[in-house]
């Protein structure tokens, strides 16, 4: 009996989350040939046509989708597998990578690796900065440990991850100089929908929160500029080129004079810090998710 070798279900779930051989290779750190190479290999292991080839095309077939769906559960044992014997040691020292957008940065994680330099001072934390989801991909494809990021509910690869709830926070409308709502105490959306709007760029989930805010208050923003850096769309606020909603812990910097609370019902964003299922008990892990978490 042929045995089925998780590296090469590595490369097949690679292949299924990235949709090409070359964008496979990629995250894997492989060349295409070899990624090529271990896909055939797998094939001669399971003695199934697992992809259909046209060109440089590639998609799974159903015995393909099939062997995806166990690959998920295989990889996340021996995720846990590594999590156990990890347990065996102190799991005091070593490095963490964790990815996070800007404002979570700020106000989540420097907090924390100030506190584990004080409690965990074997424990070094490596920090990128990821907006939007962009930090999903990474931690599924193993480049990373942590993602902080939006939660949604309509990540892809739900059943993948353990999720940590961070915080929740609105998102408030900035405006402006010389705006004649400014002085409120609260503004509607609704008093916006005639207003040019910065938003976010496509595929930011701040973005998709803010347009069915809209949508639930009756209208469709007239998008005029887009930054997913907060800072900059604050700046084009006040350059007088229309209105924003940000979320509440990216107004640094931004003068409260141009802030107004949204009600009823204002748009929230839910802050998650996400690990690979399987690897959630590592010690490592464990220490920095808590230092999170406390933050």
């Amino acid at each position: 009996m042929r045995v089925i070798d998780p590296r090469r279900l590595r490369v097949l779930r690679a292949l299924a989350d990235h949709g090409t051989v070359t964008a496979a290779a990629q995250a894997l750190h492989l060349s295409p040939s070899a990624v090529s190479q271990q896909l055939a290999s797998l094939e001669s292991e399971v003695r199934q046509e697992l992809l259909r080839r046209k060109g440089r095309r590639v998609w799974l077939t159903s015995a393909g989708e099939l062997l995806v769906e166990h690959a998920d559960a295989v990889l996340a044992e021996l995720d846990r597998a590594e999590a156990r014997l990890a347990a065996f040691g102190t799991g005091e020292l070593g490095q963490v990578k964790v990815a996070a957008f800007a404002s979570a940065i700020t106000n989540v994680v420097a907090p924390a690796i100030a506190a584990l330099r004080v409690s965990a001072p074997g424990v070094t934390v490596l920090v990128r900065d990821a907006e939007g989801q962009a930090s999903l991909p990474m931690l599924l494809d193993g480049e990373i440990d942590i993602a902080i990021t939006m939660h949604t509910g309509q990540a892809p690869s739900e059943h993948r991850i353990v999720w940590d709830h961070l915080y929740t926070e609105p998102f408030d409308a900035v405006l402006p100089p010389g705006h004649p709502l400014l002085g409120r105490a609260e503004v509607a959306l609704s008093d916006l929908a005639a207003e040019d709007w910065v938003v976010p760029l496509p595929g930011n989930p701040c973005r998709d929160v803010l347009l069915l805010a809209c949508e639930t208050a009756g209208f469709t923003p007239r998008v005029t500029h887009t930054s997913d850096d907060f800072t900059a769309a604050a700046a084009l606020v006040t350059a007088g080129v229309g209105v924003a909603l940000i979320p509440r812990t990216a107004l640094g910097g931004i003068s409260t004079e141009q802030v107004v609370p949204v009600t009823p019902n204002p748009p929230h964003r839910r802050v998650v810090a996400a690990t690979r299922r399987g690897r959630e008990t590592h010690p490592l892990l464990q220490i920095v998710r808590k230092a999170l978490a406390e933050v």
